[in-house]
């Protein structure tokens, strides 16, 4: 399995009128979470663009099961439960200190610049491959 986390603090700019979080937020939290995973996996997003490999989003989705509020320490926590072939599915738990405030899953291709599903570059695959078997 792939995994990191990292620690958000809302901002205020994050919270609606009723000074709960934004829904939409939780999804920028987690590509916070997924570039993080690529850093520490040794294969970062910037070099995989610079390579010609882009990972959109196929589908995403999040239930939320208590509401965040301004200053809030979070942690999100990321995982890939199944080794990356072409596509991945990142599954997401936020936190506030012990409780799980959000869950989500985010659902990505490798394609290129030009659009079309490719396989990931093979020192992705090798990361990820001892990763996993390690």
């Amino acid at each position: 399995m792939l995994s990191a986390s990292v620690d958000i603090r809302v901002r205020y700019k994050e919270t609606d009128k009723m000074g709960v979080v934004y829904h939409a937020n939780y999804f920028t939290w987690f590509e916070v979470a997924r570039v993080a995973l690529l850093d520490e996996l040794g294969c970062p997003y910037a070099d995989l663009e610079k390579a010609d490999y882009f990972l959109p989003v196929l589908s995403c989705s999040s239930t939320f099961h208590s509401p965040a509020f301004f200053d809030d320490r979070l942690q999100v926590i990321v995982k890939i439960e199944k080794l990356p072939i072409v596509r991945i599915e990142a599954f997401y738990e936020v936190k506030r200190k012990d409780e799980i405030i959000a869950t989500g899953i985010t659902k990505h291709a490798f394609v290129s610049s030009q659009g079309r599903v490719v396989r990931p570059p093979s020192d992705f695959v090798e990361l990820a491959r001892a990763k996993f078997t390690g």
